[in-house]
């Protein structure tokens, strides 16, 4: 049974595939079993699954409310405004904000008891003193940075963030972490360099007899090879929906793609011999030849970088996309195959024995499956099935529960 995420267009008794035949197919059972298969497999170390840029497109709220009960160290976004909207929605567990911050966001952090990154001793400070000013304790995970020069204090000049958050009062030290700058490569001495700069930071506790906080440094790119990285607790992304780090990998443990991206063919012509198609006039058929058009474009994240490139599944047969994409649509050549308006098509997923995986969409837009899966719009309406039995997105938050 599919549960339908209709968009706003004050006519909610109309069924989304009336309003639009292009939809976004998510199997929340394929994640939650996703999220077995890694804790089994990283055991003790506990998961802390990403669940930033709308779940990698799967739905921020609906996929945390799956995973949720299946007991994660914390839920981890990129800003507070996806943490808001999860405790918004009811989620109670523990979260994490990964992404740096401005001192005026703190209350809200503290407000809803949301865990921070501490990137420098200043920011830390301030954590404690508006916890200080409001009777709150504050929760922060301190960030070091060891070779990916974004956010984080050198792990050359970390004493005096860790000897600050000593001092804090008010401040509960959950984890310390750093991220992998080359994580998804075959050769591991860059990343292993990285966690032997983040071992000298460790020090710091062992130096004192003090227990360090949570450690977690491991990403998608070097969970399932690399043991040594895993420490505490673990980060997947892209590996929570069963895609590879790169566009020329797979998982290698039994995750499957959560994923399946359809549209419907609404316009059927024959095109004669050397009759350019779409914009730019980049490609033309060598002899009479059928083609479809589909309504998705890179409005909706099908992205304009694989024209001439992508190809998708018309009645479980691969067919190329021809011509530039568009907008809001997309041209298929069918040869002198069969296609009716109507027609469901597979632009990422299965369709009987056949698959389109992301990592080929990556490969065919010279990206990564991280980007193929944030840039679907969130005009592409999102039909979920599995998981838990949702609550009303507004439901009311009565505080997070803390494991």
């Amino acid at each position: 049974m599919y549960a339908y995420a209709v968009p706003d267009l004050h006519e909610p008794t109309v069924d989304t595939e009336e309003l639009r035949p292009t939809r976004l197919e998510v199997d929340l059972d394929a994640i939650a079993d996703n999220y077995r298969v890694i804790a089994s497999r990283v055991a003790p170390a506990r998961v802390i699954p990403v669940l930033k840029a709308n779940a990698y497109g799967h739905g921020l709220v609906e996929v945390a409310r799956t995973l949720e009960p299946l007991g994660p160290a914390w839920l981890a976004v990129a800003y507070l405004e996806e943490a808001l909207r999860l405790r918004k929605a009811g989620v109670r567990a523990p979260i994490l904000v990964l992404g740096g911050l401005v001192g005026a966001q703190i209350p809200r952090f503290l407000e809803h008891d949301i865990s921070i990154t501490a990137s420098s001793v200043d920011k830390l400070r301030a954590v404690e003193e508006a916890a200080a000013a409001t009777g709150r304790r504050a929760r922060v995970h301190l960030k070091i940075d060891t070779g990916m020069e974004r956010i984080g204090v050198h792990w050359y000049s970390a004493g005096p963030l860790l000897e600050a958050s000593l001092q804090c009062r008010h401040v509960e030290v959950e984890g310390i972490f750093t991220h992998l700058a080359r994580a998804d490569e075959d050769d591991l001495a860059p990343s292993r360099q990285q966690l032997e700069r983040f071992a000298e930071v460790l020090q710091f506790y062992e130096q004192r007899s003090l227990p360090p906080p949570v450690r977690h440094v491991a990403s998608s790119g070097v969970i399932e090879r690399w043991p040594e990285c895993r420490l505490d607790a673990v980060r997947p992304g892209v590996l929570l929906y069963g895609c590879g780090a790169r566009a020329d990998t797979r998982p290698i443990w039994p995750v499957r793609p959560a994923l399946r991206w359809v549209t419907r063919v609404v316009f059927f012509k024959v095109v004669r011999p050397g009759s350019p198609v779409s914009y730019g006039g980049t490609w033309a058929p060598r002899r009479m030849t059928r083609i479809i058009t589909l309504p998705v474009g890179y409005g909706d994240g099908y992205m304009r970088a694989m024209s001439n490139r992508a190809q998708v599944l018309v009645r479980g047969e691969r067919r190329p996309v021809v011509g530039r994409i568009c907008m809001d649509q997309v041209m298929v050549d069918i040869d002198w195959g069969t296609a009716y308006n109507g027609d469901e098509v597979v632009l990422l997923g299965s369709d009987g024995s056949r698959e389109i995986r992301a990592e080929e969409l990556a490969a065919w837009a010279d990206t990564i499956p991280h980007e193929v899966l944030a840039a679907i719009n969130t005009r592409v309406p999102r039909v979920h099935r599995g998981g838990v039995r949702s609550v009303p997105d507004d439901a009311a938050h009565h505080g997070p529960s803390r494991r």
